[in-house]
């Protein structure tokens, strides 16, 4: 090095030879251009005497200097312009750059594994020392490569170094040579309007985000930066002579004397030293300026914030928000020092800025790689154990990460990626250690740690544990993040083309879905972004914004909207906006309320007009609420945002709303009903939640938002408690919190609740920041998996408690689940019904999320000896069984039967009601045109002779097929109610039209039996009237008997009795004992009920039937919710929208109770609709809302327990007897098949048969996937009660006993018959008429019997036989 550096300083004697033999021919000749002799001038080239330089001259030296400089060595360009459009020059030097090309960033695109290092100077304008000097190192470096200089020919292979002179060319214009205190309008610091560029960037310990658009030059110099990855930084000042590092300023904003201490604290002394050490002025520590003789800086060195406080600085912004450590180095005591003195100044920096640029390569470096392809992975996070800073890899995976010299844990992770943590890594004096890492692509969660967890923190990027693939173009760092131009108000019409534009032009990244209709029916729609946009990402938290809850309140509909410009637009090249799409999906809905909307005002400031629904309901005061209960109806929009809730598993929300300006959190009432703090059990999160919004935004912050208006109104840090500002009862954000695993805040976003079009912008910049910034807050506290300990699968609604917090969460369909949580120390205890439960402890800090997984083994996993337990063992040695299942479990998925419903060939929608001529003739179409799939044929006729059709469609409709299940639709058995008719005539038509069209519709048709019966009561349906919402006319039969009434008990002793409709029925379809499931369609509310109707004290399998009645209803929009808001009962609560039949409307003799008992079919009855007999125009809304909840019990019907019974000769046993829990009873059907419907969870089979041993396994039901089960019989082994063995012995030896004594006879026997041959004849005749008399005998016994019982003498004709013999 110290060579090195002598042939650095001898350079000046071969610089004149050097010169001449860099510069071609043209340049050499004494008839140069006059431009060129000017720059050359200019240039201050090594052996010229330095001296400042103009905007416009330092531009030509610049471009002077490339154009000399040997190819690939030198890249000018400019990164902006400052206020007063003069160009932001910056030098690139570094060996190996290609040709500019027209598709690359300027100044080229990064090097792998070559760390990029910046100087700025001239920040202050005033403060011009970094001109000259940057200019003059650039020279060197140059001449020295060209020279072979040793050390610079090392540095520039190994180096990516910017030089930027000037960031303030304006100031500098307005500065003074000579000034050396500054200071004044006119001295030339701030730019041209008067801002401090060293004050204008973001600050951790700031308020909020500053504005930008006075300060172009920061704004450019932060779009430069995000669009690279430096490392290393120096920010070259005036004014002292001293290298201060970060942090410039603390919480408290002392003016000085408080040491701000950064998590790299020791790398940041080290590298100031490396710069102070070198400088012959700086190392004293004794800087001795004018007025300032008695400072003194240990080593030269200082914490800024000690030194004084300087929020808004941009070293702080380097190493908080862009991963670069930047140090600011004082050059001179002199502001503005004089010509004469810069070659004095040269000569005392030089080698500190050569000696600082050299630093970059200390630490640790290297490359993250897939370990399967070997591909670099971009934004792989480095985490180095105890020093709380992250880093991220670069486009190719490179990294580099500056340490001082010791030894390191350091740790590499990215999403869908196992980390892995390389121990002990040495690191020393000089060039980084070289660390490599190879990280496995994760196919499935990650297994838990067994033992207690002490949790590290993960990073945003690292979110989900499944490998996630961004759509659209790769990062490039040419990108400038694009802000959004469409600021006007969008009324619906406008805002539905622009969302459908945005999900039309960005399809890889968008969903455009609808989650219901308003009033006047226009869609409430949600803009899904997402890196896999339709699917729950297992680990990937959900995130929503809902705006324009309160249809004056515009501005969250415009942010919304901006938000979606914004997030579309920027993936891909915006690593913020990436990095959030790719580990978050992210749904908006930009107005809840579109009527209100329509009929609000521009330049409304705190009206009504437009606040309520189309209804005129206040939508924030129409959830039920835990406090009071809401007497007004749920109205459309309520209920079709609760359903969505419900649907997806959201972590975090918020509500933006106008009016005000600050963030509230629940609660948002009390039990009381006044103004008063209403703490939840989450108050510190939601505390938390509400300040990573305010404070992001300065006007929100400051907590006195609207004076005009509420001179008395303040709220700290612009947060409050709801309830504490005032009482809101039946609000979205406490409803939320308790029935989902959501957290809520709602946002006041401004005074005014309806601006003005011109003022969008201003409401865009003061938001943008925190918008983003909330988003990001999904990814804290713990996240992980809760997974069954035999199959490794995830365990749905799973309950994770958290210690001391009386709020549990629960896992969604993967097992995944999301906890947010403030740092600190936690036990967390995972449970399920079934299982064993499980806590760990776990370390929650400020960084980023904790993934923390479960195992849990479950409570009845051991099985008695000899007894089997079969977990879900489909038959997948058929890849068509196996295709079939895999079919099944994504279509139980979250969105499976939406992307079926999307992926049919086309939808069918009723339109009209059909009475029963027309209903005869649509069923005679369906048979006719689709007549490989259908079969027509009447079970009976009702009392008015009407048949009562049954439409079976089946791929082999005429021919039986045990192994299938087989599933019925009852509709009309109330004829007043003739909505379920309707449907299923819909769904019939829409199975027929997508056989052979839709895959998934033709699989299902081939594997089930489905039975429709539309319509039960013909009679009662046909003098029904449209529109007899509470009409009971038509629901009884022609005989005036309600038939849910006539399935009684002692049917089969009393059916010549029952009705015709009854009979045929019962008959033809429940006593064939061949249904796994039947689905009943009615009307007069909206739920589901299971069996029992009649009064009884204990339901035989009430899980599954109610599981059954769940499944139902949870794919209706709105039934699940369990507020059917019938007009006559409009406070009626059915939790989960289902429920018990006995304990809503009890009745004897209903027809899902005697299909239950005397059909082992589980039935359920449908309520359709509060209305009996809607409009024919609620026909087409009633299909969307049921047709999902139909086909998903063509699914249901698939899972449960399917088995085979047989012998070990493998013949198939019919009729053995399948008994499950000790109670419900089934038997095999031909073939040996059985299927029943179990909840999910254990269930146990007894299978018993004449002639074979009892056997007894267990099986585990999922949800989402069929279980099987294989029963092979063994011989019974006991004969009349005794063992077999005993009674085959004495058998043997009785048989053996009674030959023995045959033979003893027959000897005896033959010696008798010898000795009497002669009187044989005559015992035979004396035989023979004994023969005659026991027959005569016999038939006058026969006769008296017969005479006995039918009273009838006459002789019979074998009586007159035997008497003619006699």
């Amino acid at each position: 090095m110290a060579s090195a550096a002598r042939g650095l300083r001898a350079m000046p004697r071969l610089l004149p030879l050097l010169w001449a033999l860099l510069l071609p021919p043209s340049l050499q000749s004494p008839a140069r251009s006059p431009h060129i002799k000017k720059a050359e001038a200019a240039a201050a080239a090594p052996g010229e005497a330095l001296r400042y330089l103009h905007s416009a001259e330092l531009g030509e030296a610049l471009r002077a200097l490339a154009a000399t400089a040997p190819p690939g060595l030198v890249r000018l360009f400019s990164i902006g312009q400052s206020v007063e459009k003069r160009p932001l020059w910056v030098l690139r030097l570094t060996a190996g750059l290609g040709p500019e090309r027209p598709d690359e960033p300027a100044g080229g695109a990064a090097l792998p594994g070559r760390p990029q290092v910046k100087l700025v100077g001239n920040m202050h304008g005033d403060e011009p020392l970094a001109r000259p000097l940057l200019l003059r190192l650039a020279w060197e470096l140059v001449l020295g490569w060209a020279g072979g200089d040793e050390r610079i020919v090392r540095l520039l292979n190994t180096t990516d170094l910017y030089l930027l002179p000037s960031l303030n060319p304006d100031g500098f214009e307005r500065a003074r040579e000579g000034d050396c205190r500054g200071g004044g309008a006119e001295s030339g610091r701030e730019n041209s309007r008067g801002r401090d560029l060293n004050r204008s960037f973001p600050d951790q310990f700031g308020d909020a985000e500053p504005n930008l658009e006075p300060v172009p030059e920061v704004k450019a110099l932060i779009d430069w930066m995000r669009r690279n990855r430096f490392l290393l930084s120096g920010n070259l000042h005036g004014g002292s002579v001293v290298a201060s590092y970060p942090y410039d300023d603390s919480p408290t904003h002392r003016l000085t004397g408080v040491y701000s201490k950064s998590a790299d604290d020791e790398v940041f002394k080290y590298l100031a030293k490396a710069y102070a050490s070198h400088h012959p002025i700086m190392r004293t520590g004794k800087p001795n300026c004018p007025g300032e003789e008695a400072e003194t800086f240990p080593d030269g060195i200082t914490n800024g914030a000690q030194w004084y406080d300087v929020e808004g600085g941009m070293q702080d912004y380097n190493y908080v928000w862009a991963n670069c450590f930047e140090i600011t180095l004082e050059l001179s005591c002199c502001k503005y020092p004089p010509t004469s003195e810069l070659p004095k100044e040269w000569e005392n920096n030089r080698e500190s800025l050569l000696a600082f640029i050299e630093k970059v390569h200390i630490g640790v470096k290297g490359f993250v790689r897939d370990a399967v392809t070997g591909a670099g992975l971009e934004n792989a996070t480095i985490a180095v154990a105890g020093i709380a800073h992250n880093i991220t890899a670069g486009r190719f995976g490179d990294y580099h990460r500056l340490l001082v010299p010791g030894s390191y844990n350091v740790t590499a992770f990215v999403m869908g990626y196992t980390p892995v943590t390389k121990e002990n890594i040495e690191v020393k004096e000089g060039d980084a250690a070289e660390v490599n890492f190879s990280l496995q692509p994760t196919v499935m969660p990650p297994a838990p740690n067994v033992t207690q967890l002490t949790a590290a923190p993960a990073p945003v990027t690292a979110i989900t544990p499944t490998p996630v693939q961004a759509e659209g173009p790769n990062p490039t760092p040419a990108h400038e993040p694009i802000q959004p131009v469409d600021f006007r108000h969008h009324h619906f019409s406008d805002m539905e083309i622009f969302l459908r534009r945005y999900a039309n032009e960005y399809p890889g990244i968008t969903r455009l879905y609808s989650v219901g209709k308003s009033v006047e029916l226009r869609e409430l729609y949600v803009m899904e972004i997402s890196d896999n946009p339709g699917v729950h990402e297992a680990g990937e938290p959900e995130f929503k914004y809902i705006g324009n809850m309160h249809g004056n309140e515009v501005v969250g509909r415009e942010l919304l909207l901006n938000l979606i410009e914004y997030l579309c637009k920027n993936f891909g090249t915006d690593p913020e906006v990436t990095d959030l799409v790719q580990s978050t999906r992210i749904h908006i809905m930009p107005s809840m309320n579109p009527d209100g909307y329509e009929k609000s005002q521009e330049g409304d400031k705190g009206g009504t007009v437009g606040r309520n629904n189309s209804n005129n309901y206040d939508l924030n005061r129409n959830f039920p609420d835990q406090f009071f209960h809401v007497t007004d109806p749920p109205q459309p929009e309520t209920r079709a945002v609760m359903a969505w809730l419900q649907s997806y598993p959201f972590v975090l929300s918020a509500n933006l709303h106008g009016g005000s300006l600050v963030v509230n959190y629940p609660f948002d009432d009390d039990e009381q009903g006044i103004a008063i703090y209403s703490k939840s059990p989450d108050d510190a999160v939601f505390q938390k939640l509400a300040l990573a919004y305010s404070k992001e935004n300065a006007k929100m912050y400051q907590g006195s938002p609207c004076k005009d208006m509420y001179p008395t109104e303040y709220f700290p840090h612009g947060i409050t408690n709801g309830a504490q500002w005032y009482n809101v009862p039946g609000g979205m954000q406490d409803w939320n919190y308790l029935h989902t695993n959501c957290f809520e805040v709602t946002i006041e976003l401004g005074c005014v609740k309806y601006p003005k079009a011109e003022e969008l912008p201003k409401y865009w910049a003061q938001n943008r920041r925190s918008l983003l910034q909330f988003i990001k807050q999904v990814h804290q506290g713990v996240w992980g998996f809760v997974l069954d300990a035999v199959d490794k699968r995830g365990i749905l609604n799973a309950t994770i408690s958290v210690a001391d917090i009386n709020h549990p969460v629960t896992t969604y369909k993967d097992g995944d689940f999301w906890r947010l949580l403030v740092p600190g120390t936690y036990k967390i205890t995972a449970s399920a019904r079934g299982y064993d439960p499980l806590s760990k402890v776990v370390e929650v800090d400020s960084k980023g999320g904790v993934q923390v997984n479960f195992t849990l083994s479950r409570t009845d996993s051991k099985v008695e000896e000899g007894k089997g337990l079969v977990l879900n063992t489909p038959d997948t040695s058929n890849p068509t069984e196996k295709e079939f299942e895999t079919l099944i479990k994504d279509l139980s998925a979250e969105n499976g039967l939406e992307q079926l419903l999307l992926t049919s060939s086309r939808d069918v929608t009723p339109y009209r009601y059909r009475p029963y001529k027309d209903l005869s003739e649509f069923l005679r179409g369906l048979y006719l045109n689709y007549p490989h799939i259908t079969n027509l044929t009447s079970l009976g006729q009702s009392v008015e002779f009407r048949q009562i059709w049954s439409l079976e469609i089946s791929n082999k409709p005429n021919e039986s097929e045990p192994e299938e299940p087989k599933i019925r639709f009852v509709a009309g058995i109330h004829g007043n109610a003739p909505v379920g008719t309707e449907l299923l005539l819909t769904l019939a038509e829409f199975l027929c039209m997508n056989y052979k069209k839709n895959d998934a519709i033709t699989k299902l048709i081939d594997r089930t039996r489905i039975v429709i019966v539309p319509s039960l009561n013909p009679d009662g349906r046909e003098i029904a009237q449209e529109r007899g919402c509470t009409s009971k006319i038509g629901q009884t039969n022609a005989h005036g008997r309600d038939l849910d009434t006539d399935f009684t008990s002692n049917y089969t002793r009393y059916s010549a009795a029952r009705e015709p409709e009854t009979k045929a029925i019962v008959e033809n379809l429940i006593l064939k004992h061949d249904f796994s499931l039947s689905v009943a369609l009615d009307g007069g509310s909206l739920l589901v009920t299971y069996p029992y109707d009649k009064p009884t004290q204990s339901v035989e399998n009430k899980e599954t039937l109610k599981h059954l009645a769940s499944v139902y209803a949870n794919n209706h929009p709105v039934m699940h919710l369990g507020q059917p808001g019938c007009p006559n009962k409009s406070d009626e609560n059915i939790p989960g929208g289902v429920i018990r039949g006995s304990e809503w409307h009890s009745h004897l003799g209903s027809m899902k109770d005697f299909s239950v008992t005397f059909g082992q079919c589980p039935e359920i009855t449908v309520y359709t609709g509060c209305c009996y007999f809607p409009s024919a125009g609620q026909l087409p809304s009633l299909w969307a809302d049921h047709r999902k909840s139909l086909l998903s019990m063509l699914v249901e019907v698939h899972k449960g327990v399917h088995g085979i019974v047989q012998d070990k000769s493998g013949r198939a046993i019919a009729k053995a007897a399948i008994v499950l829990n000790e109670g419900l009873r089934v038997y095999t059907k031909e073939g040996g098949y059985f299927h029943v419907l179990l909840a999910p969870g254990f269930h146990s089979i007894d299978a018993t048969a004449s002639g074979y041993q009892q056997k007894h396994v267990k099986v585990f039901v999922r949800d989402d996937a069929p279980s099987s089960v294989f029963i092979v019989f063994d011989t019974e082994n006991r004969i009349f009660g005794l063992p077999r063995e005993l009674v085959i012995t004495v058998a043997g030896a009785s048989m053996s006993a009674l030959v023995l004594t045959a033979c003893i006879i027959w000897c005896v026997c033959s010696i008798k018959s010898n000795r009497h041959k002669d009187g044989f004849h005559r015992l035979r005749q004396h035989h023979d008429d004994y023969e005659d008399e026991i027959r005569m005998m016999s038939t006058g016994s026969k006769k008296s019997l017969l005479s006995h019982e039918f009273q009838d003498e006459t002789d019979t004709e074998e009586e007159t036989l035997y008497s003619s013999k006699h």
